[in-house]
């Protein structure tokens, strides 16, 4: 059985707290690959500068260009709309039935895990991965959850967003290809940052 992660978001865009994420997970538990996901809809109210799903998906694709056993997973985003967890999960188990899955999860997505839509037959198809995040409690769950100590970085997508459009540097906190792909393509007001970012 092949073991392989997946780290599920917006990606909006990724930056080198996910790529921390996924290396420490997959080195932790001795993972073949980890596959960074991103969603076909945000759950956030769009934002005219924000980025497209296949825009995001390129993102992912430059972050971890070389970065060994870590890749993109263009799944849900093929799948279109908005999904819930478990149908994508129960589709990639139709899809490679011998592989093992360990979804990740930050502490925040933790918290509120009793929530999620099926969650019981969810933890059927995967292993919930936990990692701490700012500002959560995320250690004590009725779900079971493998939790993995990682260096914490405390980095959102959010806060890049908001530096790019107020023409502060993102440098050290977005791969470098990831930040002139953000320039080239326009994104988040990075039209007024191109040369200071």
């Amino acid at each position: 059985m092949r073991k392989v992660g997946l780290l599920g978001g917006t990606f909006n865009p990724p930056h080198i707290g996910h790529l921390i994420i996924a290396n420490e997970v997959k080195q932790v538990l001795g993972l073949d690959e980890v596959r960074l996901m991103p969603t076909a809809i945000p759950p956030h109210k769009h934002n005219p500068t924000d980025a497209t799903p296949a825009q995001r998906l390129r993102m992912v694709q430059l972050a971890v260009e070389g970065a060994d056993g870590l890749m993109e997973s263009s799944f849900e985003i093929d799948r279109g709309g908005v999904s819930y967890t478990y149908d994508t999960m129960r589709a990639l188990k139709e899809v490679e039935p011998e592989t093992d899955f360990y979804f990740i999860i930050g502490g925040d997505m933790i918290d509120i895990l009793p929530q999620w839509f099926q969650i019981e037959a969810l933890c059927k198809l995967v292993t919930f991965v936990g990692v701490q995040r700012p500002g959560s409690s995320g250690e004590q769950s009725v779900i079971p959850v493998e939790f993995i100590d990682i260096p914490s970085i405390d980095l959102s997508s959010t806060m890049i967003r908001k530096r790019t459009e107020a023409g502060q540097s993102i440098q050290f906190l977005v791969p470098d290809p990831v930040i002139s792909y953000i320039r080239q393509e326009g994104l988040y007001g990075s039209t007024t940052a191109k040369r200071r970012t």
